[in-house]
């Protein structure tokens, strides 16, 4: 008689605890049990009449007005020249509602967000060089420089697949026309490809018509060999002029810099250069470096440094767009 009631007993208990499983969260069950609630509610979406819909709908409105972020227009800065825009953020009323309908009376609102665009982008900023990504993006960038040189790359590519990092290599048209095995195993890697002129020239120095050729050539090479629809242009050393943006702009590409220089190319120490960085990362800095021993050796101490600063790593394209880091990166609810 006492081990069938204790059977019994137990089969409730672990038809109970299969319904949990099933259904909710043990704690939801306990904290309704103890609140004197319908547990079953804990777990399922409440039977609300109009009335009480109406005011959460209501609610929902009501919160949405305190959780606006306002979208941050891209502008021409004095010293920094073309800054990106950064987008707004709003709460998707709509989607929120149909969720807090569905979701256990016992949770908060599941609060569901879309990005609200600013009005003026980049694209709207005209002819401009750009040297970094919005102040408010908390994203950094690895630009690299490729224009001779293979020995480093393939440490490089590994350290990055190690850390789950996405850097943006630049392309000088003469290497790539010599490496193009090299680039579709940079590009396979998932990483963002674009232009570094054909032969690593002093732009600024050209005419008019050879600035245009050495941008066109390694164009039509990312285009043809990689399939790339390249968005960018990185002139040699940072040497530009006016004529040289409104060049890259007619052949749809943005001229960019870079916000911090590892100057890898005197030889520094891998401990010195990522020393640099860290005193002078911020958001949405775009960080130049080349296939060299000393980047080598400091790419997994800068990705480290970054990563402890609570910034995400992109490549260029990413930290330069309008679209706002994930949620995990801003603290907030997610969207």
């Amino acid at each position: 008689m006492a081990l069938r009631k204790a059977t019994a007993i137990a089969a409730s208990i672990l038809m109970v605890l299969v319904f949990i499983r099933l259904n909710g969260d043990i704690h939801a069950f306990i904290h309704a049990v103890k609140a004197g609630e319908d547990a079953t509610f804990a777990f399922g979406p409440p039977s609300l009449s109009e009335e009480e819909k109406r005011e959460l709908y209501n609610r929902i409105v009501a919160e949405a007005e305190t959780r606006y972020i306002e979208p941050i227009d891209a502008r021409i800065d004095r010293v920094w020249r073309a800054i990106p825009g950064y987008n707004g953020l709003a709460v998707d009323i709509e989607r929120t509602y149909e969720e807090a309908l569905k979701a256990p009376r016992i949770e908060p609102i599941p609060f569901r967000y879309k990005e609200i665009e600013p009005q003026i982008g980049l694209k709207d900023l005209g002819a401009q060089p750009i040297y970094r990504g919005n102040p408010n993006k908390r994203m950094v960038s690895f630009m690299i420089n490729v224009a001779w040189g293979n020995e480093y790359l393939d440490p490089i590519l590994e350290t990055l697949a190690r850390e789950n990092v996405k850097a943006t290599f630049f392309l000088d048209g003469s290497w790539l026309k010599k490496n193009v095995d090299m680039a579709k195993k940079i590009v396979d890697a998932g990483h963002e490809l674009s232009n570094h002129a054909y032969s690593h020239p002093d732009m600024k120095n050209l005419s008019r018509s050879d600035q245009y050729t050495q941008i066109a050539r390694t164009e039509q090479l990312l285009k043809e060999q990689l399939g790339i629809e390249n968005r960018w242009f990185a002139p040699p050393s940072g040497s530009y002029n006016g004529a040289t943006v409104q060049i890259a702009k007619e052949q749809g590409l943005q001229t960019v810099l870079w916000t911090i220089d590892t100057v890898d190319w005197m030889k520094p120490s891998a401990e010195s250069i990522v020393r640099k960085i860290d005193a002078k990362l911020e958001p949405g800095a775009l960080i130049l470096m080349h296939p060299t021993a000393s980047s080598r050796d400091a790419l997994a101490g800068m990705i480290a440094s970054a990563k402890a600063k609570g910034y995400f790593i992109g490549t260029v394209r990413e930290t330069l767009s309008s679209e706002r880091t994930p949620a995990v990166v801003e603290g907030g609810d997610g969207f």
